[in-house]
């Protein structure tokens, strides 16, 4: 191995097994609280403990005593450290020093444990009463002419009463500018699946994969991303379904599986596949995917009908569908030719999908941001919803779609109105219950309000959890339209990059993590999540907090709001003194939650229900929605298919396998063999050669659009890997700044993080003011 890649060792075992054990002992002793942390681990995802703060992947009603994955272990150890962030720790380092730094080293510095308030004569952030910082919150609020003039951000790890106070405050001050993490991530799916089947959450339960005859995985890496989900494929296989995988990179948590939890496994070193069948499209190929598979069953429908049988559902089609018949005519249009082309899949390779799904009584369709982040990511989760309907495989025990989302509570927040543009319905119970008229006209959205911000229409920006400047497309505009913000308010557990990225004033506010034992007025609280299988789970804290200054994210919500609104519409103090009166507020405006208070009492939780499950379609027509769309030319936006050349690559974001979202636990990938080292381009070897590169040899990536800003980032390594010609991967935040702010999906609005054009160059960087090659 040369000193080009050294960084470098293809990973040749399974995923889980001793790799994880290891990598989960060595972040438990890095939180600096190792003894007690144990009992936190065992604790997370418990019906008595709290619910992990990373993925949403949904628990089994009989699982084993152990609940957490590697990643989730990180996650609980990362959040349960003993290190502080105070004002002390700020004094020594100025903002502009910090801004030096690593996304890693920032969190790594510990819990934020004191309110503090941007000094920029000083470039210090200095210390602050709560009292202090609710009263200059308030005070900018009230000074703005416009209550649009203002954005709440909310990430998927607020709770479902934090999300429940969030949305009644913003409302009642007068805005529906709700920019959040699922317009970032799963926007597509929930507009997809409301125009197709009347409901934005996926319709199966986590017991379906046990009753499913083939299961679909799209988009994914549920090795790095919800490690829990591989004991799931693996027993699918295990029991003789068929598991198929369409995945652009070959990943090892979709090859193979060693579960840490289970001593045979471990002891005699065995592992599972989690598929009985590996297909690597193009990025952005699986919509020319599904069009094929469904060009093949249009041909196998024909030969069944003339033995007088079938391969559609009929009944179902009949009933439950409208506009089936305008599809399937696309779809007869379609070339194989334009199939194969944008798929990267050969006939031979979709015709055996669609001969899987043909055979299966029961089918899952699951996918995740491989999907979602594109241009054309609505229209290929209405193919999807197609490909389901033709076989009835919505509606029914072991069948359905199952969009698997990425943060603990993004789909609750959205379910407890955090949306820009909200329904009547969910307008018209806020109004009854709380005798207010909230605003009507739809919000901002991300790519909008950084636009707004940016245009000098929004001037204050609050953040209920989050990295917003981390997180967003197109880097340096979104730090330039933070900038623009008369104030700026970050609730934070954790140092980051947005801390950094002040308006003309900035405060942080110190909340408690999922793993901290919350204290009100009532004694001890709990609060609540959902899951992807809309399972609503208590979560309670188990460790005492760092500091007495550290607040509840319902208290914070409900501080600004007192201070800004007084006791209007509620008595906010009174309800977070004990949230079982926030819960009651939620049973009557949010339908589904009738009785929330005793129901979360149970182990497990409760699930919420879904309507299209129970084949209820609410759309317009009464019925499931066939959406006609023809396959696109390009998977790119026009404005940079115009500026393409031979030496153009499509490129995805990804994480590695030390990382959550914008959170960097370490710098290792150990699936994808990578050691100490963040700025890696996974490149087919071909094009190495192709472009006339080496392996390991540092390059910058520019971002080809047509507004004349130059987006690049340097220093990049190129790795081999085994991914299609023409498509590289690299890892976010690192690459944000190539995603132009325009560059979103149709519908949407959702950065298309996971096609972006760009071109390689060879990159020198400067040693001590000598220019010399990187390589």
């Amino acid at each position: 191995m040369s000193k080009k890649t050294d960084f470098y060792m293809p990973y040749k075992g399974p995923a889980g097994g001793w790799g994880a054990l290891q990598s989960t002992t060595k972040h438990w002793l890095k939180s600096e609280n190792a003894v007690r942390n144990i009992n936190t681990l065992l604790k997370t995802n418990q019906p008595h403990g709290f619910d992990c703060p990373g993925c949403a992947w949904g628990e089994k009603h009989d699982p084993a005593k152990i609940r957490f994955c590697e990643n989730g272990a990180k996650a609980v150890n990362w959040e349960a450290t003993s290190r502080k962030v105070d004002a002390a720790f700020m004094a020594e380092h100025s903002v502009s020093w910090l801004n030096t730094q690593s996304d890693y080293f920032l969190e790594y510095q510990g819990r934020i444990t004191e309110p503090m308030r941007y000094n920029k004569e000083t470039d210090h952030y200095e210390a602050i009463s709560w009292e202090q910082a609710y009263k200059q919150t308030a005070d900018t609020l009230k000074r703005q002419t416009d209550a649009n003039r203002v954005a709440f951000y909310t990430s998927g790890r607020a709770s479902n009463e934090a999300a429940f106070l969030y949305q009644l405050f913003a409302r009642a001050y007068g805005t529906n500018n709700f920019p959040d993490c699922s317009n970032l991530c799963h926007e597509a799916s929930g507009y997809a699946l409301t125009s197709s089947i009347g409901i934005g959450k996926g319709t199966v339960e986590i017991d379906d994969f046990e009753r499913a005859d083939a299961v679909l995985v799209f988009g994914q890496n549920p090795g790095t991303n919800h490690p829990r989900m591989l004991e799931t494929l693996k027993e699918v296989v295990q029991r003789g379904a068929q598991l198929l995988t369409f995945n652009t990179l070959r990943e090892r948590g979709l090859e193979r599986f060693q579960n840490p939890q289970n001593p045979v496994e471990m002891l005699t070193n065995g592992s599972k596949p989690t598929n009985t069948g590996y297909f690597c499209p193009k990025i952005g190929g699986d919509m020319a995917v599904v069009r094929g598979m469904v060009k093949v069953l249009i041909d196998l429908e024909e030969a069944a009908q003339q033995q007088g049988q079938a391969v559609f559902d009929h009944e179902f089609i009949k009933e439950h569908t409208q506009g089936l018949d305008t599809y399937l005519e696309q779809v007869k249009q379609t070339s194989w030719q334009d199939i194969i082309d944008q798929s990267g899949l050969t006939k031979e390779e979709i015709t055996h999908a669609a001969n899987v799904y043909a055979e299966a009584n029961n089918t899952i369709l699951t996918w995740a941001m491989g999907i979602t982040q594109h241009h054309h990511s609505v229209a290929m989760i209405h193919e999807m919803v197609n490909l389901l309907a033709l076989k009835g495989n919505i509606g029914r025990p072991g069948a359905g779609a199952c969009p698997v989302r990425g943060h603990s509570n993004v789909q609750g927040d959205r379910t407890m109105g955090i949306n820009e543009r909200p329904s009547q319905a969910f307008l018209d119970a806020l109004e009854k219950h709380f005798n207010f008229t909230p605003p009507q006209e739809h919000g901002l959205a991300v790519v909008d309000t950084i636009r707004s911000m940016r245009d000098g229409k929004v001037g204050v920006f609050i953040a209920l959890g989050g990295n917003f400047a981390a997180s967003t497309p197109d880097t340096e505009a979104t730090k330039h339209a933070l900038q623009q913000c008369e104030l700026t308010v970050q609730i934070s557990t954790k140092l980051n990059r947005s801390h950094l990225t002040t308006g003309t004033e900035a405060i942080i506010l110190p909340c408690l993590g999922r793993t901290d034992i919350d204290y009100q007025a009532k004694g001890q609280q709990k609060v609540t999540v959902e899951d992807s299988f809309s399972m609503i789970h208590a979560s309670g804290g188990v460790l005492e907090p760092l500091s007495s200054e550290q607040r509840s994210e319902p208290a914070i919500v409900a501080g600004i709001a007192e201070a800004t609104l007084g006791k209007f519409p509620l008595d906010w103090m009174e309800a977070v003194g004990d949230y079982d009166i926030i819960r009651e507020h939620i049973s009557a405006v949010v339908p589904g939650f009738s009785d929330f208070n005793q129901r979360i009492l149970q182990d497990g939780g409760f699930y919420l229900g879904n309507s299209a499950r129970e084949r209820n379609w609410k759309t317009p027509a009464g019925k499931a929605i066939c959406h006609t769309h023809v396959l696109p030319e390009s998977i790119l936006p026009k404005r940079a298919q115009d500026l393409l050349s031979d030496k153009t690559l499509i490129m995805q974001t990804l994480r590695s396998h030390d990382q959550y979202n914008t959170t960097i636990y370490g710098m290792n990938d150990r699936y994808r063999g990578i050691k100490g080292e963040r700025k890696v381009v996974f490149i087919n070897p071909a094009d190495i050669q192709r472009l006339g590169f080496e392996e390991g040899q540092s390059v910058t990536l520019r971002s080809i659009w047509d507004d004349g800003v130059e987006r690049k980032v340097s220093g990049f390594k190129l790795v081999p890997y085994s991914i299609p010609a023409g498509n590289i991967a690299a890892y976010y935040p690192e690459t944000n700044p190539l995603v132009p702010l325009d560059s979103h999906g149709e519908f949407s609005n959702t950065p298309t993080s996971k096609s972006i054009a760009i071109e390689l160059e060879a990159y020198e960087e400067e040693s001590n003011g000598i220019s010399v090659a990187a390589v």
